[in-house]
Formats: structure tokens, C-alpha cells, sequence
């Protein structure tokens, strides 16, 4: 289907994809060809989403084993740190699970002096609920309930409200630990931004990539999230399918309306493809619908940006900024990404994605 105008869904197709990568080393994908990346040499940084950090392992340690003459130092740190060092022009790309905000488009823009800043989409990903609860293998939950327990209004795993939705299921009279993240992150955004618009009466603390609500506990980056769920007894947490599948974590169902499912990648998918574009030109901002009430359909979901100077970068970042992020768009890239809980972009939406990095000088 063509993208058109901003109100026309958008085809990108689903998968999984898992690693991580911050220079030479990790990452698993071993069998892109060298014919699908040209090289070029240098060395640059990048630094933001922690969501994106096991796909970009593994794309950067496909580019430098191909290429040994270049060097990409990717420091997954969050989405709001990495974008201030984007405008603070220590980086040649931020990652952020969200684009750029209003706020700080001017100074990304201003970084890059001749020309303005850019989302580019580059990988999805389902934001699923993890938990570890003795006993519990499965678990179901509402939009409304989801925000009780990171409101703190339910604190209990046996209240009434989770019982009700999980009939036949053992749980304890414990107090639930609900973790959030105490960096400025994407994933944060997504996921309150999905609470707001689908409970807004138990949910009134907006959407922002820093946590609002009071209480809780926070952790650092989805690997601390993940970890933290990992380690503390009735625990729940919003972390990126990969790293729940990477800790070997439970996952909630979540009902949006249209019965329970499952936050697989296929499922994630199916809501990624209803997005629509916002940005214009090679800005390729999107709209994600939360509200989205269909079978096999998981509505909370969020998509990785690359955000780079269309024009401005330095000479010195430039080729190998343009090379690398041309590889992460191509077909063995996205493709690699199946196997370990992402969604890959494809179809018109990809093919814009390549207009957009081939646009950059």
C-alpha cells in the first residue's frame, strides 16, 4: 500500500529481534554478506534507546566485521540523554523511541546549522508488561488496571480487579513491586502515552519520557527494568519484548477490548501497521493508535527513530553515518531482526526510510 498523506495506514511488517551491541563486540548476526554493505572508514557515536540496544548490537558488529576500518560506538543510555547529546553535537545520530518533541527540535536543528534534524524509523517493538510472580504462569490485564497498579491504586495481586480478569489463576495476597524506568526514556513515553489514552480516569499523569506518578520503583534502561523484574519476588515492569524474552520473563496478555492477546511480534505488528505519518518530506514521524481495539492485535507498541541532520552533519561523520545507517535499512538488516523480538520495517514505509538516509549530506 503507498504512504501517501499522513492519514494513510502504514505497511510495516513484523518480527523478532535480539542482542545488543555498543562497538566491535556481541550481536549474532553472522550472516550478512559483505555485498550488503558498502564500506567506508572513520569512527563515530551515537547514543539513546535503550529499546533499540540488542538490535543495534547486532547490526553493528555485522558492519564491523565487514568493514574492520570503522568503528560505531553506540551507548545505549536512554532516549532523552541521547538526544541531548545529539544537540550537544557529540554524537552523529540519537536513537529515541520517540521523535523528536517540539521542545527539542530547535536545538537539534540548530546543531546541525545547515539543514534540520529527522526521525528516521528504523526498528518496532512491543512494550509488553513482565512480571515474576511465584506460581503465575499467565496472566491477563485492562488498560484500567494497568494503570491502578502504576497509579498505586491497586497494591495487592490478589485485588479484586486483577481476580476478575484471570479466573481460575492462584494469586498471592502479596504487595505488587511495580517497576518504571528512572531514566528519560522512550519506552516511558510510548507506554504512558498508551495509559492516558486508553484509561484516562485512573490515569492522569499524561505522557512525558520522565516518570510522573508517585511511587513505585524505578530502574535504570530496559536491561534494568528486565533485571530488576528478574530479581524481586511479585515484581511487574514495562520493558521491550527482546529483553523480556532475553530474561526469560513472564508476560501479561492485555485487553484493549477485542479479548486478551498476546504481546508476541507478529501481534505487535498488526498494531504498527496502523500507523500514520505525521512528519512530511523525510521527516518520517508517525502516529501510533493505542486505542486500537482487534483481534491479535497488541496496542502497546513503540517504534525506534534514528534522528540524524538530513543536512550539517560534519565531513567526518557524514560518510560513515550515511553507509551504516543505509546497511540497518537494507533487506539483511531489517530481515535479521526475526529472530529476536522486533519489528522490522518494511514495504512503502521502508522504502521511505531509504529515501530519507540516502537524502543525508
Amino acid at each position: 500500500m503507498r504512504i501517501t498523506t499522513p492519514t494513510r495506514a502504514l505497511g510495516i511488517a513484523l518480527a523478532l529481534g535480539l542482542s545488543l551491541a555498543l562497538s566491535a563486540c556481541g550481536g549474532s548476526s553472522g550472516t550478512t554478506a559483505k555485498s550488503d554493505i558498502n564500506c567506508t572508514t572513520g569512527a563515530i557515536k551515537a547514543s539513546g534507546s535503550t529499546a533499540q540496544k540488542n538490535a543495534m548490537a547486532d547490526w553493528i558488529n555485522a558492519y564491523q566485521s565487514a568493514c574492520p576500518d570503522a568503528t560505531i560506538d553506540y551507548q545505549a543510555i536512554g532516549s532523552s540523554a541521547g538526544i541531548t547529546d545529539f544537540k550537544n553535537n557529540q554524537t552523529a545520530f540519537a536513537g529515541s523511541d520517540s521523535a523528536l518533541k517540539p521542545e527539542d527540535a530547535p536545538g537539534a536543528d540548530a546543531r546541525c546549522k545547515t539543514g534540520k534534524a529527522i526521525n528516521i524509523p528504523m526498528v518496532g517493538g512491543a512494550i509488553t508488561l513482565a512480571f515474576n510472580v511465584s506460581g503465575v504462569d499467565s496472566l491477563t490485564l485492562t488498560p484500567a488496571v494497568i494503570a491502578g497498579i502504576f497509579n498505586g491504586s491497586i497494591t495487592k495481586w490478589d485485588d479484586t480487579k486483577i481476580k476478575a480478569l484471570n479466573s481460575g489463576v492462584s494469586l498471592p495476597s502479596a504487595s505488587i513491586s511495580a517497576f518504571h524506568r528512572s531514566d528519560g526514556s522512550g519506552t516511558t513515553d510510548n507506554f504512558t502515552k498508551y495509559l492516558a489514552a486508553t484509561a484516562p480516569a485512573q490515569w492522569t499523569y499524561g505522557n512525558a519520557k520522565e516518570w510522573k506518578a508517585p511511587g513505585g520503583l524505578g530502574a535504570k534502561g530496559n536491561d534494568g527494568v528486565a533485571a530488576a523484574i528478574k530479581s524481586t519476588d511479585n515484581a511487574i515492569g514495562y520493558i521491550e519484548l527482546s529483553f523480556a524474552q532475553d530474561a526469560a520473563l513472564k508476560v501479561a496478555s492485555v485487553d484493549n477490548g477485542a479479548g486478551a492477546v498476546e504481546p508476541t511480534s507478529q501481534n505487535a505488528a498488526a498494531a504498527i501497521t496502523k500507523a500514520t505519518r505525521a512528519g512530511t518530506g523525510n521527516d518520517l514521524k508517525l502516529n501510533l493508535d493505542y486505542t486500537i481495539k482487534e483481534a491479535n492485535t497488541y496496542p502497546i507498541v513503540l517504534v525506534t527513530y534514528e534522528i540524524t541532520c538530513q543536512k550539517g552533519l560534519p565531513s567526518k561523520d557524514l560518510a560513515l553515518t550515511k553507509s551504516f545507517l543505509t546497511y540497518t535499512a537494507s533487506d539483511a538488516a531489517q530481515n535479521g531482526l526475526t529472530d529476536s523480538g522486533y519489528v522490522p520495517i518494511t514495504g512503502d514505509l521502508l522504502t521511505d526510510v531509504r529515501s530519507a538516509v540516502a537524502s543525508l549530506a
